[in-house]
């Protein structure tokens, strides 16, 4: 594993996401945290997003950042959260393979996405401590 992988998922860096996301129920994350603007699900759903559209630039499946695309969609039932932590689990494995030997831009991709996706990760394990909901 290389730096840009264990940057990516977590683990020697930060908590994996496994690790945060362990347990996570949708009732927990529609809760409100008072004075936080978002929500675990709000979280969540622009982290898949933001994963998929740097994939999709990362891996050349798209050359531009796709225009109007929704940041913070939200998640409208345990159904959705479930499809979208699939989503992210699958994404971050395509993430790894492609950080194992990537171009000069997907390099440049995956670092932005590494930075992106690390800050709310914490904002993540953050969130998960203040509703009493840390897995471990």
């Amino acid at each position: 594993m290389n730096i840009l992988q264990a940057a990516l998922g977590g683990g020697a860096i930060f908590p994996d996401p496994d690790t945060l996301l362990e347990g996570l129920t949708f009732g927990a994350a529609t809760r409100s945290v008072p004075g936080v603007p978002y929500t675990l699900a709000d979280l969540l759903a622009h982290l898949a997003v933001t994963q998929r559209a740097s994939l999709d630039l990362a891996s050349g499946r798209t050359e531009t950042w796709p225009e109007g695309l929704d940041l913070w969609p939200g998640l409208p039932d345990a159904r959705a959260l479930e499809a979208c932590l699939t989503d992210l689990r699958l994404g971050l494995a395509e993430a790894s393979a492609l950080a194992g030997d990537p171009s000069g831009r997907a390099r440049d991709l995956l670092t932005d996405l590494a930075a992106h996706s690390a800050y709310h990760w914490g904002q993540v394990a953050l969130l998960r401590r203040m509703l009493g909901e840390w897995p471990r």
